[in-house]
């Protein structure tokens, strides 16, 4: 398993940063290696949701099927993720903050490469530290996206 963990602040309500990262249609808008989202729950912020999600990572494209596991709104949600070969994640994101904001975004990705070891081995070797720079461009997004008057 790799683990991945970011932390922002974004100058927003908790409440409005959990309506967003919870929406599985506005995952275009600020994780950097999404490319699709189908097969939604009719409400995708409810513990036992499922949506497909295809992300693209090197040239390669990949579908992982996502299945929320816990959610405490707006602080608290966890997926679990199986894709190809086997290869499976676990994302939490955290949130803190009053009502008013700003709010704390901990992010947390721990994944398991197809392959066992061997293909964690491969994995870092040709991945590096893709995943980390990703998971820290996806959240610059996602501040951008959510406090667009700061730009400027």
């Amino acid at each position: 398993m790799s683990i991945i963990h970011e932390t922002i602040e974004i100058a927003a309500p908790p409440k409005r940063v959990f309506e967003t990262i919870m929406d599985p249609y506005r995952l275009r808008d600020w994780v950097t290696i999404h490319r699709s989202v189908d097969r939604v729950s009719e409400d995708p912020a409810v513990e036992g949701a499922l949506m497909d999600q295809v992300l693209h990572v090197h040239g390669v494209s990949f579908k992982v099927h996502w299945r929320l596991v816990s959610v405490r709104a707006p602080f608290e949600a966890e997926w679990i993720g199986r894709g190809p070969a086997m290869s499976h994640a676990r994302i939490h994101y955290g949130l803190s903050g009053d009502a008013a904001g700003p709010t704390m975004f901990d992010y947390t990705n721990d994944f398991g490469a197809p392959g066992g070891v061997l293909g964690r081995v491969a994995s870092r070797m040709i991945v590096g530290g893709t995943s980390e720079r990703e998971a820290h461009n996806s959240l610059l997004r996602l501040k951008a996206l959510l406090e667009p008057d700061r730009l400027g």
